[in-house]
């Protein structure tokens, strides 16, 4: 209990810290100070430790050399091309794995997950258990990265995930309208159905065009989140 507690908190402050750094609230070359940000989100350090390091592994923040972490310096073109080319190679991913074919251990796994993530959501999609949510995002596209068997791509789409908010799970979660916000992700596990729906059917140009097309509505979640087009301005964005 005491574990997913911890986990939780960890996981708001992520999401805090991520829309502060996108606003430009927190501005690139700021270094994080922990027990600030403990005091600032009321949580304990251990889960702001957490969340900087999830967010240095999204290419959000860099480890500064004498310890803790400095917000990345980043710009508009530089989340677009990030959101863009995960969509590039995950549409790659998903239309080889279609035309070579996956083996039905390897679809029965990603079927597990759909479930798994379908369970997440209660009231017609009205509510969404986040945290279990994230987790179980990031494993679907990991193991949808594997379906096509190259070890190429699935190195490339680590390195891009990397990149600022081109994760999978680089969620901003729309703390005034969180009915929308649990809609859309309840939209974006239709589109992993239809993805393995295709895979599955050997289709591979409509694997990769609803692959592609999963990867832009983040980009427009961003947008929508924010209530205005932050890839045009905004804080760190003019930074780019």
């Amino acid at each position: 209990m005491e574990n997913q507690v911890g986990n939780t908190h960890a996981l708001r402050a992520v999401f805090d810290l991520r829309k502060k750094i996108l606003s430009g609230e927190l501005a690139a070359g700021v270094r994080l100070r922990e027990v600030a940000l403990a005091k600032e989100l009321n949580i304990s350090r251990t889960p702001v430790r957490d969340a900087m390091s999830r967010l240095a592994e999204e290419g959000l923040l860099e480890r500064a050399k004498t310890g803790g972490f400095i917000i990345r310096r980043f710009g508009a073109d530089d989340i677009a091309d990030s959101i863009e080319l995960r969509g590039v190679l995950e549409g790659t991913a998903a239309r080889l794995a279609a035309e070579r074919g996956v083996s039905k251990d390897k679809l029965v796994v990603v079927n597990k997950l759909l479930i798994e993530l379908d369970d997440c959501f209660s009231e017609q999609g009205l509510k969404v258990d986040l945290p279990r949510y994230s987790e179980l995002n990031a494993d679907f596209h990991n193991e949808l990265s594997k379906l096509c068997g190259s070890d190429i791509i699935q190195r490339e789409l680590e390195r891009v995930r990397q990149l600022p908010f081109a994760s999978p799970s680089a969620f901003l979660e729309d703390k005034n309208n969180r009915n929308t916000f649990a809609l859309s992700l309840l939209a974006a596990q239709e589109q992993h159905k239809e993805i393995i729906m295709a895979i599955e059917a050997r289709e591979g140009s409509r694997a990769e065009s609803v692959a592609r097309e999963h990867a832009r509505e983040a980009r427009k979640n961003l947008e929508s989140t924010l209530g205005q087009n932050p890839l045009a301005y905004g804080g760190v964005m003019k930074a780019g």
